[in-house]
C-alpha cells in the first residue's frame, strides 16, 4: 500500500527534475568536408568533416559521433566513430566521421533516380537530411540535423537557373 502512493510522488519528482533541465539550442552542423577512405568489397568509406557550431553558453562535451545522411528520403551513408572531445561555448569545431556507404544503397539511388527520369521527372534537384548526435554522458547527449536540397547540373554542366 506505501508502494502504491509513493508511486504518484515519485513521478512528480522525475517530471519535474526533467522540466528544470537547462533548455539548449540546437547546434548548427554543417559538412565541412570529404575525403575518400580505403573500403571493403562493394561499399565505399568516406571520412566526412562536420563544422559544429554550438549556439550555447556552455561547452557540449561528447564521447562519440553518430550520423546518418538520407537522400531523396532514403538512407544513403551512416557513420560512428568513439572520439571525445568539447565544443566550446559560442564556439565551433570540426569533428571526424568515417561513413560507409553501401553497395546496395549506391545501386538504389540509381535505380530511384533512373525511375524518375522515365516518369518524366526532372532530376534537377538532390534532397538531402543530415542527421546525428554527440554522445555525451547520463542525459547529456545533444542531436543535431540538417535538411537542405542540392541542384544538379544540367547536361552543359550549369546548374539550373529558376524563373520567376
Amino acid at each position: 500500500m506505501l508502494r502504491r502512493s509513493l508511486l504518484p510522488l515519485l513521478l512528480a519528482a522525475l517530471a519535474t527534475g526533467c522540466a528544470t533541465l537547462p533548455q539548449r539550442d540546437p547546434p548548427q552542423v554543417t559538412v565541412a568536408g570529404i575525403e575518400p577512405l580505403q573500403g571493403q568489397g562493394l561499399e565505399l568509406r568516406l571520412l566526412v568533416k562536420l563544422r559544429v557550431q554550438n549556439p550555447n553558453d556552455a561547452p557540449i562535451d561528447y564521447d562519440g559521433v553518430y550520423v546518418k545522411l538520407d537522400v531523396q528520403g532514403r538512407t544513403f551513408a551512416t557513420g560512428v566513430s568513439d572520439s571525445r572531445g568539447s565544443v566550446p561555448r559560442f564556439g565551433e569545431a570540426v569533428v571526424t566521421v568515417p561513413v560507409t556507404v553501401s553497395a546496395f544503397r549506391m545501386a538504389r539511388q540509381v535505380v530511384g533516380a533512373m525511375g524518375a527520369m522515365e516518369r518524366g521527372e526532372g532530376v534537377d534537384k538532390v534532397r538531402y537530411d543530415l542527421s546525428g548526435k554527440l554522445s555525451g554522458t547520463g542525459l547529456r547527449t545533444v542531436r543535431f540535423g540538417a535538411k537542405g536540397e542540392l541542384s544538379m547540373p544540367d547536361a552543359a554542366g550549369r546548374a539550373p537557373t529558376r524563373g520567376t
